[in-house]
């Protein structure tokens, strides 16, 4: 996909990697409409505020009428409650489910539409590492993102033959809010993964591995979970 002359709207474009990729889109030349649940925190130059609440049916059908000339959606938004599946909160396990799977699922069934008409183009969900590796300790965040690459999976099959890629961004710990209390050696700028998540999506790739922790896990999903 040229990103030049683009049309993108990127969910949770206030802070962290969604502000990167707005960011990034505008430097690449693209028309860029940065959601968020309150707009009004969107500071970047360039961009186009827009309000959005992934968990929010009219707030998402607002948001696909006022960028009805989107040829790109970024699937960015998301939460981290560090719910455990058997002893967390039910409620923030279902909050990760509503934010993680459910949220980005009903942004791309407004956008898939407002897409087509404007003669395809991509849809990115950014994913992560916890798609494929599921630590107890954050068992509804790995959860709802393995829930959220199989919905990218069907998705891409369905939208296909309506001129429209679906793709995949997975990656591990960022330096971001939402590991904050990370090792700083163990995480990756999000500036570098919002580049290489753009070049992707430019040589229309399906899935983007970020980082060589992501790259390793993939590489080594045929291996059986220790039975100890």
């Amino acid at each position: 996909m040229d990103l030049n002359n683009a049309v993108a709207v990127v969910t949770g474009a206030n802070r962290g990697l969604g502000r990167h990729l707005a960011a990034g889109l505008v430097e690449r030349g693209a028309k860029v409409y940065a959601a968020a649940r309150n707009p009004e925190t969107v500071d970047l130059p360039g961009v186009i505020p827009l309000q959005l609440d992934v968990t929010d049916e009219e707030s998402i059908k607002a948001a696909a009428r006022t960028a009805s000339d989107a040829t790109l959606l970024v699937n960015n938004a998301g939460i981290s409650t560090s719910a455990p599946l058997i002893s967390g909160n039910i409620d923030d396990v279902r909050r990760e489910i509503d934010v993680n799977f459910y949220g980005p699922l009903a942004v791309t069934r407004a956008f898939a539409p407002v897409i087509e008409s404007n003669s395809g183009g991509t849809i990115l969900n950014v994913l992560s590492v916890l798609s494929w590796f599921h630590p107890a300790a954050l068992g509804s965040y790995a959860a709802a993102k393995a829930a959220a690459w199989a919905m990218t999976d069907a998705a891409r099959e369905e939208l296909a033959p309506r001129g429209i890629t679906v793709s995949a961004l997975h990656v591990a710990y960022m330096d971001t809010d939402m590991a904050a209390d990370v090792p700083a050696e163990q995480k990756i700028d999000p500036a570098d993964v919002a580049a290489q998540a753009l070049d992707g999506i430019e040589k229309d790739l399906l899935e983007i591995l970020a980082d060589d922790t992501t790259r390793y896990i993939k590489q080594n999903l045929a291996v059986a979970p220790n039975s100890n």
